[in-house]
């Protein structure tokens, strides 16, 4: 659907100063329309744009009188066209909800619902008296189960998918101060454990070189070998759009492309599911199929108290590595002004050959002359010859 030539949508950067001139924050403009934060983002940097009603709605948000501007109806955005993403998904609301959660809602109704959003569109934690560690409790309660499940999709282990969670949780314990005034916590968190799942270093560690074993199912899995032969970022695209739900300008800033650089990743991941599965062709199967496929599995996260203990401990070792390094440093530089010279100290010249003195004079070998000389001096006695008396005259 196209827009009307009455109403233009401005320029990504008029956006922004638009709604900057009137007072207004991306999470108030994202309430107010019923989207999310992440898709006003989105479409003041100029990687997607509104369609439809919610282009519309957008449009006369922005150029209305700022006295006249009230909140709009949450009318959904809608949804990849055909052409991109097959027709399954169709024009309406999208149905499909998170891997191992309950059917979502409108993005900002759900989270306001679940306590992230206070009425005016801003974050907020659960409950404005709870301490940072209830806080951070209540989000690994609410998001370590499902986390889990969706890592294992990305990796196919286990214990990997287990140790990407709480190692995302932990640098979220450490960073508190930050992720608790984040506007989506729960993607800050679900973003760091997919870096951590995907990295290539774990090709390298001794324990993960070998398979673990596969799902008990035929069909679990094949699915999950097609999963795993995808490419990193194409298997991460799906798993956000087809499995944990989210729309598809979420689904690009998280993996940090744009949308019809999103939309085409999901395309052709699709396209190699149904190649070698024809039967979840649909999206609607595929996405029941990876709901099931995660939720086969039991796998458990650790408790809330474990992953803040380890994650303090490991906060305090790099501390006292940091302590020891530095000091170790101090002592080496004071060793070395200690023992360096603190003067100049012209170097020794080098040697030179010297031309026109005499050789040194030295003892040679006796000639037969000579030794027939000294040995008749041996054998005379040691008296030596008479002595000349001299005559009187």
């Amino acid at each position: 659907m196209t827009q009307s030539p009455a109403t233009p949508l401005p320029a990504p950067k008029e956006r922004r100063r638009l709604r900057e001139s009137r007072s207004l924050t991306q999470a108030d403009m994202a309430t107010r329309l019923g989207v999310s934060r992440a898709t006003v983002r989105s479409w003041e940097a100029g990687r997607s744009a509104p369609r439809g009603r919610m282009r519309e709605a957008y449009t006369r948000l922005l150029t209305a009188d700022p006295a006249d501007a009230r909140p709009e109806m949450n009318t959904p955005q809608e949804d990849v066209t055909p052409e991109l993403v097959g027709a399954g998904r169709g024009a309406g609301k999208r149905r499909s909800a998170r891997v191992g959660e309950r059917p979502r809602r409108n993005r900002a109704e759900e989270r306001l619902a679940e306590g992230w959003l206070t009425e005016d569109g801003h974050s907020r934690l659960p409950e404005p008296s709870l301490t940072p560690a209830q806080a951070f409790d209540a989000l690994y309660a609410f998001c370590a189960p499902a986390l889990v499940r969706q890592a294992y999709l990305l990796t196919g282990r286990r214990e990997l998918a287990r140790e990407s969670v709480e190692r995302a949780f932990q640098e979220a314990w450490y960073r508190w101060p930050e992720v608790a005034v984040d506007p989506d916590p729960a993607g800050w968190v679900r973003a760091t454990a997919y870096e951590y799942a995907l990295s290539p270093w774990h090709r390298l560690r001794p324990r993960y070189r070998h398979p673990e074993a596969p799902p008990s199912g035929a069909a679990d899995r094949a699915l999950l070998d097609v999963l795993l032969e995808l490419p990193p970022v194409y298997r991460r695209t799906l798993v956000l759009y087809d499995g944990v739900g989210l729309g598809l300008p979420e689904t690009a800033a998280e993996t940090e492309a744009s949308t019809p650089a999103a939309a085409n990743r999901v395309l052709h991941a699709r396209e190699a599911v149904a190649a070698r599965l024809p039967e979840l062709s649909s999206p609607q199967d595929l996405h029941r199929r990876l709901t099931e496929l995660a939720s086969a599995e039991r796998l458990r996260a650790a408790k809330p108290r474990t992953v803040r203990w380890y994650g303090e401990r490991r906060a305090q070792q790099w501390t006292r590595a940091a302590i020891a390094f530095t000091v170790l440093l101090i002592g080496v530089t004071a060793l070395t002004l200690g023992t360096a010279p603190d003067h100049y100290e012209a170097p020794l010249a080098p040697p030179e050959t010297i031309h026109g003195l005499p050789p040194k004079a030295a003892p040679g070998p006796l000639s037969s002359a000579e030794l027939k000389l000294r040995a008749r001096l041996r054998a005379q006695e040691m008296n030596g010859p008479e002595r000349l008396i001299p005559e009187n005259r």
